[in-house]
């Protein structure tokens, strides 16, 4: 099918797309009410004007608070001083403006060669994406933690290292899964940039600590390390490998040897196809296959902390895998795994509540690793089995790289501006819980589904 050659057919195509999304955002996934946001909110609210801890606070009529590290309420303050209207809209520009940076470091390159007609589609297929949906719909901060990655990665790749390390730094600060970043930046041997996310981290953390010490000191004494106070582990909505171990054993606890060994060998293949990426000077990919080990090691990971999968579809598509790209997408935009909400036993069970785990799984295993041949011929970097590659591959000085481009969309496993070396100069916790949804149908619900 071709795209419509006029303004005015585009223009109809981009209405037509909007319209139908709305309408299946409307009628078939499972509506949030804000509810992780009215945790934040309720949480600041009794922190700042009632005198209370920040771990204390439950929204009322359940029994889920706040579970994220000291910080991040500090890092909410903020919204103490405003309505709760206010903040859902603020929450909203936010994770659209989290969107957008996403969306233009991961392909902004080549959506800006269809003007806006390309950046309204993928606006139209963002907003189908489950996470993505639920995301928005929670009033959650996984875009946000996201954009702040990825902003990383850019500096990294653009050569623009001085405060490269600070945007992983803290988003590891304010939510835990994003640390296993500093573990890319350690095994690429970039070690001062490590060392400046371990110490933004640190440092954010040290501040909270300051401000709030009791609730810093019941967290990493006693929170960080009760995973009942985020949610059922056999919930549908706990796509991790320890979801999997929990809806096998329920209503028995999950065996955590099992799931110790699940996550060594997880780690195993994540450092060994990372270590095939970072060689090939593919930090795109590297980046995506990190995302994914979060995903799988982490205790908990809801449906929606599945945006870490955008990467790995950027890498799709750049490796021209368009239709496992397509299969994939439709997947993760069908909530399919919500058909086994009641009963997850059986074979069937044991598949299809799991869908979201398998294509997580699935794309570390096999995800295409290293550039297209085309860029190969363009990028020269180390054959050696212990060289650390350049984030922004090299070229020789008197040869410029043709093609090469600026734009944000490059800066993933690619070069910005002319060829050469410029940085390798110097060298769950969730928020909130689960509520069971009272309606007989949770894709309609508005209960609480995950945090």
């Amino acid at each position: 099918m071709r795209a419509p050659r006029t303004e005015k057919g585009r223009l109809a195509l981009v209405v037509g797309l909007a319209a139908a999304v709305a309408v299946f955002t409307a009628t078939v996934p499972l509506l949030r009410d804000w509810f992780d946001l009215r945790v934040y909110y309720g949480t600041v609210h009794t922190w700042v004007h009632d005198g209370g801890h920040i771990y204390d606070y439950r929204v009322p009529g359940t029994t889920y608070g706040f579970t994220y590290p000291p910080f991040a309420a500090l890092s909410m303050l903020p919204m103490a001083y405003v309505g709760l209207g206010t903040a859902i809209v603020l929450a909203l520009l936010l994770n659209l403006a989290a969107a957008a940076v996403v969306l233009w470091i991961l392909v902004g390159r080549e959506l800006c060669r269809y003007g806006w007609f390309g950046w309204a589609l993928a606006a139209c297929a963002l907003a189908l994406l489950e996470p993505v949906r639920d995301t928005f719909s929670f009033g959650q901060v996984n875009l946000l933690l996201l954009a702040l990655v990825l902003t990383d990665a850019w500096l990294l790749s653009t050569g623009r290292e001085r405060w490269a390390g600070a945007g992983i730094g803290i988003a590891a600060a304010v939510k835990l899964t994003p640390a296993v970043f500093i573990g890319l930046l350690l095994l690429a041997r970039r070690w001062r940039i490590a060392a400046v996310a371990t110490a933004v981290a640190a440092a954010a953390t040290l501040l909270a600590a300051w401000a709030a010490p009791g609730a810093s000191r019941f967290y990493w004494t006693h929170a960080v390390w009760d995973t009942t106070r985020v949610g059922r582990l056999d919930y549908v909505s706990n796509q991790s490998l320890q979801g999997i171990l929990a809806r096998l054993s329920a209503p028995d606890a999950p065996s955590h040897a099992a799931w110790a060994t699940a996550v060594v060998l997880v780690l195993a293949v994540w450092g060994w196809r990372t270590h095939r990426a970072l060689r090939a000077a593919d930090w795109r990919a590297a980046f995506a296959l990190t995302g994914l080990a979060a995903c799988l090691v982490s205790p908990i990971t809801w449906v929606h902390h599945l945006v870490w999968l955008l990467p790995s579809f950027a890498v799709l598509l750049r490796a021209r895998r368009l239709r496992i790209a397509a299969v994939l997408y439709v997947v993760l935009c069908s909530s399919v795994v919500w058909l086994w909400f009641d009963d997850a036993s059986g074979i069937d069970g044991f598949l299809g509540s799991n869908t979201y785990t398998w294509i997580t799984l699935g794309l570390l295993l096999w995800l295409p690793v290293g550039q297209a041949r085309g860029e190969r011929l363009l990028l020269s970097h180390s054959a050696s089995a212990a060289a650390v590659p350049a984030l922004a591959p090299t070229a020789p000085a008197s040869t410029p790289v043709p093609g090469a481009s600026r734009s944000a969309g490059a800066v993933l496993g690619k070069a910005a501006g002319p060829a050469r070396d410029t940085v390798g100069r110097s060298g769950t916790s969730e928020p909130t819980g689960v509520t069971r949804p009272t309606a007989a149908n949770p894709q309609s619900s508005s209960e609480r589904a995950s945090s």
